[in-house]
């Protein structure tokens, strides 16, 4: 018989995270848009040219498939896999790896992977923050359990968690931490600059064809799903912050459900506090396992998330250029010591109010928002000249000859003019492209 999961054994899932220095690895993940390139549709599952097409065609590349209920849901190949968001948007979640030339390298050998099999189906991929074109009800869902279960959720917490599930994409970077004092150190550092990444990479302007009046709507969207999994995490400021302060937070965090023999039971609003007691009203008189714990911490969705390494969870979606630069840039911060003390001496005097306002802020007003008496973007270009120290530091070559810096440079770019990517595409739909957006799928798709 299984022994019953215990407090400390939660607490041990993030403390097994530690790690020394040289172990420390780097992953990145993204989700682009899928479309027809005939209509600009976002595809079905099913059908000669949907989802499930384009996974099978990705096995020619060895990557493995991954079913749920008969269905391919999923890809897997040594340590990555490629999955899929409630909307089809299709995910890249990296492997760990040593440095930016290796996950630059596995970016693109993926997007040429799936570049080469939707020209065969007569589909693109775009990436950016939010959908551009298409309504919630025009999105086609995809057959995963789990997200049925949140679909009838979402609503009951928020007005605009069914459009981050369906119209969403993001660019994410995933660190390691040596210990529970550095976890504590990054965690505060990279949660109180997020907001200043969200401005960097601000690429979701429009909605159903139109300006939607944000910068970053897919940031915007986090403002109202659910306030009990998401926002700026105030605790982990607070002295005392540490593995322990985390597992409470996210044992007070409504459950949505429990997977048992391949099926989801739904336990949406439910305590994993009464799971652990025997008192789950979907599983009565019966206690999680491990597997529990770790599936539940996945339905968090803070800026920051924590597991057995450190999620960065505040980029649009967009091109490979970024995908490369958004690890590169935390990277570059957190995995300096005089780089992280460089950075926490930008924000440390930031107040909760401070964090909170910024998020709103930056989703419409970029890098022209203002914190603590300061533009983003003199925050920003502090921020990207750091990490350029940091990784500099780090002395990682490629071949020898060239270190993880020059990833930073769209980043610096985008910086240094105080223009986001959001408003150069505004830019182009008020001039050349004359309110087009074809010319968006035409002109930026991978």
């Amino acid at each position: 018989m299984t022994e019953p999961l215990t407090y400390d054994a939660l607490v041990a899932e993030f403390e097994a995270g530690s790690k020394p220095k040289a172990q420390w690895r780097i992953g990145a993940e993204h989700e682009k848009f899928g479309f027809a390139k005939a209509d600009l549709r976002r595809p079905a599952y099913d059908g000669p040219a949907g989802i499930e097409a384009m996974l099978t065609g990705l096995t020619r590349f060895g990557w493995k498939p991954v079913e749920e209920g008969g269905k391919v849901i999923a890809l897997e190949h040594a340590m990555a896999s490629v999955s899929l968001e409630p909307g089809g948007q299709f995910e890249l979640s990296g492997a760990p790896l040593d440095d930016i030339h290796q996950i630059c390298d596995e970016t693109g050998r993926h997007l040429e992977e799936v570049k080469t099999v939707a020209d065969e189906l007569g589909l693109g991929f775009l990436g950016v923050g939010f959908d551009p074109l298409w309504a919630r009800s025009e999105i086609p869902i995809m057959p995963k359990g789990r997200y049925d279960i949140m679909r009838a959720y979402m609503p009951k917490r928020g007005s605009l968690g069914l459009d981050m599930m369906l119209r969403t994409c993001t660019i994410q970077a995933n660190l390691d931490y040596a210990d529970e004092a550095d976890m504590v150190r990054k965690f505060r550092v990279s949660l109180a600059l997020q907001p200043i990444a969200t401005a960097l990479f601000a690429n979701s302007p429009f909605t159903e064809g139109k300006p939607n009046g944000f910068l970053s709507a897919r940031a915007n969207v986090w403002t109202d799903t659910d306030p009990d999994r998401t926002g700026m995490l105030d605790f982990v400021f607070r002295d005392g912050f540490g593995f322990q302060a985390y597992a409470d937070y996210a044992l007070d965090v409504p459950m949505y459900f429990v997977k048992r023999d391949g099926r989801y039971i739904d336990a949406s609003g439910q305590s994993f506090r009464d799971f652990m007691e025997g008192k789950l009203p979907a599983l009565p008189g019966e206690r999680p396992t491990y597997k529990d714990w770790q599936d539940h911490l996945t339905t968090l969705f803070p800026e920051v998330r924590l597991k057995r390494y450190l999620e960065m969870r505040g980029a649009d979606g967009g091109p490979w250029a970024r995908i490369c630069a958004l690890p590169a840039l935390w990277a570059g911060i957190l995995y300096d010591d005089a780089a992280l003390t460089a950075a926490w001496d930008l924000c440390k005097d930031w107040d909760i109010e401070d964090h909170e306002r910024l998020r709103r802020d930056v989703t419409r007003l970029g890098l022209k928002a203002q914190v603590s008496g300061r533009s983003v973007q003199d925050v920003a270009k502090d921020m990207v000249t750091i990490a350029r120290h940091g990784l500099r530091r780090r002395a990682r070559f490629s071949g020898g000859l060239v270190d993880e810096t020059g990833y930073l440079s769209e980043a610096e770019e985008i910086a240094e003019s105080g223009v986001t990517p959001a408003e150069r595409l505004l830019a182009l739909y008020h001039g050349e492209w004359q309110g087009d957006l074809s010319r968006l799928y035409r002109d930026h798709a991978y």
